[in-house]
């Protein structure tokens, strides 16, 4: 294998299929990226048994091969190499990466050891890369992070015909993006669980690829199954979560509501920043509404206390509830909108976060429900 290649390409591509490798892997080959080289392209992949990464290069090949050498210490080399063409060639046992005057020569690992990358599922569709990109940040950031919950650390999506669905919540929040898709089947109705994390990571670099991101989707029994996501020149695979008793999380939101706020997102996101300096890491901000605005508050009579006063329209009788701090700002820093919209039934039952526009009327397709802290004054 012999081949040259630019130098921002490769370290792109090698960064992002690394980014998914374990960094404890069950066996030594899988903390590898394999380079192939064939007709002019390098292929370079990882594959954990779980997930799969794959992304295409052009490249000057002078001779096809393929070689498996650490992800993690060639994504380093490369993200540090000079801005000049790439010249990388197999010799015996060792690849070598000579970049203008600087030489590296590392191991590579039997090729032959290595597991082959499942093979993508059918497509069932395709969205758009960028609003792609948004929901699953909008909805990812409520997906739980216990490992022994995980059911909780998935996102899931719902597909009914064109309208496309995601869900997640960690028990303490949830968020729900609903937006329009093209799927290839017009009566499709299929539901997956997928983990947030490898969601999270595809979205990101195939949202500003710009384009289109194909979805593909292959399900079987109860916990297995597999979904893929292709755009430009990546694809990614990541085997599906069970999620044959996820909750009935929809009905955790309220059908009515006997108040209502309107606020600035960057007003209150600044606000809740400053008073939460005070506030222990289990320590909610309350938030008392009234006719006259919002006033924020943190600490107790014996500790560091803050407040702040600012202004925020309300409809009902005057309120105070308290949340977790941070879970506010994720929620408010995840509308993309220029105002919110609380609604809430009373103090102790869960309000809803939703986005509104400069004259504050609702901006459908994303709702974040927020479970609120008991709070004894």
């Amino acid at each position: 294998m012999k081949f040259r290649v630019e130098r921002d390409a490769l370290a792109d591509a090698v960064a992002w299929t690394a980014k998914s490798l374990p960094s404890r892997p069950s066996v030594p080959v899988l903390a590898g990226v394999m380079l192939r080289v064939a007709d002019g392209s390098l292929h370079v992949s990882g594959f954990d048994y779980e997930v799969s990464s794959q992304v295409t290069v052009e490249v000057q090949g002078d001779a096809d091969g393929a070689a498996l050498v650490s992800g993690r210490l060639l994504a380093e080399i490369t993200k540090a190499l000079p801005a000049k063409p790439v010249d990388i060639a197999a010799v015996g046992a060792h690849l070598e990466l000579v970049c203008g005057s600087a030489r590296f020569t590392l191991p590579t690992m039997p090729v032959e050891d290595y597991p082959s990358l499942p093979e993508m599922p059918a497509s069932a569709g395709r969205i758009d890369a960028a609003a792609f990109a948004t929901a699953v940040q909008q909805v990812a950031i409520a997906a739980g992070r216990d490992e022994t919950l995980p059911m909780m650390t998935g996102v899931r999506i719902e597909l009914n015909g064109s309208t496309l669905a995601m869900l997640a919540t960690d028990r303490y929040r949830l968020a729900m993006r609903e937006m329009e898709w093209h799927p290839d089947n017009p009566d499709v109705s299929l539901n997956a669980l997928v983990p947030a994390r490898t969601l999270a990571d595809t979205a990101k670099t195939m949202g500003p690829l710009g384009g289109v991101v194909t979805m593909a989707l292959a399900q079987g029994g109860t916990g297995e199954g597999m979904i893929g996501f292709a755009g430009g020149t990546r694809r990614t695979t990541s085997r599906l979560l069970d999620g044959a008793n996820y909750p009935p999380v929809r009905s955790l939101f309220p059908a009515t509501h006997n108040s209502q706020a309107q606020v600035s997102v960057s007003a209150l996101v600044e606000v809740v920043r400053r008073v939460a300096l005070v506030a222990e890491r289990t320590t909610p901000v309350l938030l008392s509404f009234s006719a006259d605005g919002l006033v924020v508050e943190a600490g107790g009579t014996e500790e560091a206390r803050a407040s702040e006063a600012m202004e925020a329209t309300f409809t009902g009788e005057p309120l105070t509830v308290g949340f977790n701090p941070q879970y506010l700002i994720d929620g408010l820093q995840n509308l993309n909108a220029p105002h919110a919209v609380l609604s809430f039934v009373d103090a102790f039952k869960p309000a809803v976060i939703t986005p509104a526009d400069a004259d504050g009327e609702i901006i459908p397709g994303y709702r974040y429900l927020i479970m609120p802290i008991r709070v004894t004054r």
